[in-house]
């Protein structure tokens, strides 16, 4: 018969192992736990969840109004780059450049589109100061937005909001401008070139004016820009006529002349000049945001898990006292 000494190190080992072990906290001790609680937890997050869902009917519907457009082909472009290619050497004589500047136009008319200049201008033209920073939500009955009058006294048309320096009252167009930005979506389908552009407000009416104003207003910016490039281009082109005794050069520059006559043409006639409507905006019915019910449930949710959360810490530090 043998016997197995048991030294103070083995004693000391064994001691460590079942303090170990009973230091672990099995899933049936948790479920335990929040089961002993699940009262808290129920209340605590229905209370979350009421608080929540108040919270949100305060919140303002957001409609948003889209339309897709698709970039109008160049026109006469195409002809002026083939003289290019043809004639460059010749009007080069001339001092003048027949690179192809259509450079692409779409991305030249979206980046205008959202830059501070082309928002001055259409702000002033369109009024929108007051409705987009001051409108606080929609009337369904009257299809009028209500102003915040903390914002913006209607009686005495005068801004009254409280904002520290160096902003002021009257909001100035940069800030106008950045809350602008904020609501203006503009996506393009690489693939089939389509481009949509939307616009959140919380009245449907006026994200819809808004975005068939947007699509008017840079068709038109372009359209004049193209204009009085051309117009600049025909009268220095008949200057260097008058300049020049070569007849090749004076035959470029005469069918240079033609084309940016077409131009000329085509800019009059054509309203939609860089983006033609495919889909026209239309007033919303349905509202964008906010997810109340999403909201009350995240909210719920998010409780039970922070409440599983602490009582996993109550029992860590239970059992390490």
């Amino acid at each position: 018969m043998s016997t197995e000494l048991i030294t103070p190190e083995h004693m000391a080992d064994t001691k460590s192992a079942d303090r170990d072990s009973s230091d672990e906290i099995g899933l049936h001790e948790l479920f335990s736990e929040i089961w002993r609680v699940k009262f808290w937890l129920a209340g605590a997050s229905f209370i979350v969840a009421v608080a929540m869902a108040i919270y949100s009917l305060t919140l303002p519907n957001i409609y948003r109004s889209e339309a897709l457009v698709t970039p109008v082909s160049e026109g006469a472009g195409g002809k002026l780059s083939s003289l290019a290619g043809q004639f460059g050497g010749i009007a080069s004589l001339a001092g003048i450049n027949l690179g192809s500047k259509e450079s692409n136009k779409t991305n030249i008319a979206l980046e205008k589109l959202k830059s501070r200049e082309f928002f001055f201008g259409f702000a002033q033209k369109h009024s929108v100061l007051v409705p987009l920073m001051a409108a606080k939500s929609w009337d369904p009955q009257t299809n009028q937005f209500i102003v915040d009058n903390k914002a913006y006294d209607e009686k005495s048309q005068q801004w009254v909001r409280k904002v520290r320096a160096p902003r002021q009252a009257q909001p100035s167009l940069l800030e106008a401008h950045k809350v602008f930005l904020d609501n203006l979506t503009v996506n393009q389908d690489k693939a089939s070139g389509m481009i949509k552009i939307s616009f959140d407000h919380v009245s449907p009416m006026i994200a819809r004016n808004w975005v068939t104003a947007l699509i008017a207003d840079i068709n038109d910016e372009m359209r004049q820009a193209d204009i009085k490039e051309a117009q600049s281009s025909i009268a220095y082109l008949e200057q260097q006529i008058a300049q020049t005794k070569i007849s090749e050069i004076q035959t470029v520059l005469y069918q240079l002349i033609e084309e940016q006559t077409k131009t000329l043409m085509l800019t009059n006639v054509k309203p939609e000049y860089i983006f033609e409507t495919i889909d026209s905006a239309v007033v919303p019915e349905l509202k964008l945001k906010p997810g109340r019910a999403l909201m009350v449930i995240g909210a719920a949710l998010l409780t039970g898990i922070l409440g599983v959360g602490i009582v996993l810490i109550r029992l860590v530090m239970k059992k390490e006292q």
